[in-house]
């Protein structure tokens, strides 16, 4: 059993990972990413009872860096990845930080305040916390629930679909 508390974690315990997809009637010529965001920190409060109690977690919405493309014409080069971010700084997040905050746990379910791309909106998400400290999350983010408009290429022939996967795994 975890013990009752407040418990860090961030890059150096866990890994905090976005993964998109692509759309469109050019979509062989786009790349399916997994990203990692690499600055962040969570707090996750443990109850006397050994189940989670509220969870936080802030993260700098600049630090996103592929870490694989799936698909594509050709495999993502360093001059790709370094484009891709640009992007995603300046049309996509706009460089304006990341936060959750829980507002209710009920078992696995967790519900809260997720504030993306200067907006703030309710989220659910699934939180597995095992009795070792394995901490896992899933979360689907559809961009457009927060103003975001997906990212298009080629005339909106290849696109970044509106749902994008949050994935959080670590050790507590």
């Amino acid at each position: 059993m975890i013990e009752p508390g407040t418990h860090r974690f961030g890059p150096g315990n866990a890994t905090l990972s976005v993964r998109t997809r692509r759309g469109g009637a050019a979509a062989k010529a786009g790349h399916d990413l997994l990203l990692h965001v690499t600055a962040w920190e969570g707090v996750l409060t443990i109850g006397e009872d050994g189940a989670p109690a509220a969870a936080e977690l802030t993260a700098d919405a600049s630090s996103l860096r592929v870490q694989q493309g799936s698909g594509g014409m050709k495999p993502l080069d360093e001059a790709d990845k370094a484009n891709i971010h640009q992007t995603i700084d300046d049309e996509v997040l706009r460089r304006r930080d990341v936060a959750f905050r829980s507002i209710l746990i009920d078992g696995r379910r967790v519900e809260g305040e997720l504030t993306l791309a200067g907006t703030t909106r309710t989220l659910a998400l699934d939180l597995t916390v095992a009795g070792d400290g394995a901490v896992s999350g899933r979360a689907t983010v559809t961009q457009s629930d927060w103003g975001m408009k997906p990212y298009s290429a080629l005339f909106g022939t290849l696109k970044v679909l509106d749902e994008v996967e949050i994935l959080l795994e670590g050790h507590l």
